[in-house]
């Protein structure tokens, strides 16, 4: 495994972790009435790369599963992230 190839895996799963994790503090956040992560936030943090972890919150944590854009965003972010990763590593390596 290459180095470049490390990288972009290790943010991969830096990116997902802080998304889940972000999402599993929303949800804590909405059960005690406290200040929430904007919903802004968590779009960003999916067009990023964390639309995986953002679908494991929304599953495991039952965490904006009703909400139509949510599944709308993580899914245009996952199919633009998985399409960029097929042309990044089939171009380069």
């Amino acid at each position: 495994m290459t180095t470049f190839t490390k990288i972009i895996l290790i943010y991969y799963l830096a990116i997902n972790l802080v998304l889940f994790i972000s999402m599993a503090m929303d949800k804590g956040f909405a059960k005690k009435d406290r200040r929430r992560i904007p919903e802004s936030t968590l779009f960003i943090m999916a067009l990023l790369g964390g639309s995986i972890g953002g679908f494991g919150g929304m599953f495991l944590f039952h965490h904006k599963n009703r909400k139509p854009q949510f599944y709308i965003i993580y899914a245009i972010a996952f199919i633009l992230h998985a399409a960029l990763l097929y042309l990044i590593f089939t171009k380069i390596l």
